[in-house]
């Protein structure tokens, strides 16, 4: 197998470099990863400069080639599977903090696997909750491991991709989830700079349902949660009922 490893943390995170060496026990690994932080930068792709995409040396893989890109997560995949050739599987994290529920539409960690999903490449992103005193990397590669190697072997559907999150604590075990409501509730800070200007922070803070099933549920009881998100964002079942509202419309 040919894996591409990226993440949103930049290509200096713990995370990653796990993840990476972590990757070796399946075959051929090569990490292209933005050269700083790009997280909730979500699925953006840059159009409007160039990009650099440099060697590194300086990452910790090791023999592993590494390459770090002054851009968005998405164009990590891009450049990785254009410029280094088609990879089997595309993993991206591991991630400083859970991607659960409405986390997804800015997620950039989320964004490199959907980037690779849409060009028909098995993809997981992967993440951690940093709630707990340790993070764990090593126990998170494990299971990102194991996870890989099944997906590597059975393959997933077209247009699916993994969305995985871990606990703080060591795992109990592993869930099939759902999405959750989980999002971030949105707060504007408005601070003065020093000529008296205004100038805004957006913050949040979590909020969403624990419901049994979902992604946030089986994270904050100590589970792996294994979320299987599509590309089609098509609400079926309001198709018929957009019809009828729509009725007379078009005339």
């Amino acid at each position: 197998m040919r894996i591409l490893v990226s993440n949103d943390d930049g290509i200096f995170s713990p995370g990653i470099k796990a993840l990476g060496l972590a990757m070796r026990a399946l075959g051929e690994v090569f990490v292209v990863a933005p050269d700083m932080e790009q997280s909730a930068v979500g699925h953006g792709i840059t159009v409007r400069r160039p990009l650099r995409f440099k060697h590194t040396q300086s990452a910790g893989f090791g023999e592993i080639p590494a390459y770090r890109v002054d851009g968005t997560p998405a164009d990590c995949v891009v450049l990785g599977v254009h410029l280094l050739g088609r990879p089997d599987l595309v993993v991206s994290g591991i991630n400083l903090g859970v991607n659960l529920g409405l986390d997804l539409t800015h997620s950039g960690t989320v964004a490199a696997a959907l980037e690779g999903a849409s060009l028909g490449i098995p993809s997981i992103a992967f993440s951690l909750d940093t709630s707990g005193e340790v993070l764990d990397f090593q126990e998170a590669a494990r299971w990102a491991l194991a996870i890989a190697r099944a997906v590597g072997e059975r393959g997933l559907p077209p247009g699916v991709l993994l969305n995985v999150n871990f606990p703080a604590s060591k795992p109990k075990g592993l869930r099939v989830t759902r999405l959750s409501t989980h999002r971030f509730e949105d707060q504007v800070v408005e601070r003065l700079d020093p000529e008296g200007k205004p100038y805004y922070w957006i913050a949040g803070t979590p909020a969403g349902e624990e419901e049994e099933g979902t992604d946030l549920w089986a994270v904050r009881r100590g589970y792996v949660s294994v979320t299987p998100v599509s590309l089609d964002l098509t609400a079926h079942g309001f198709l018929e009922a957009l019809s009828g509202l729509l009725e007379g419309v078009a005339s």
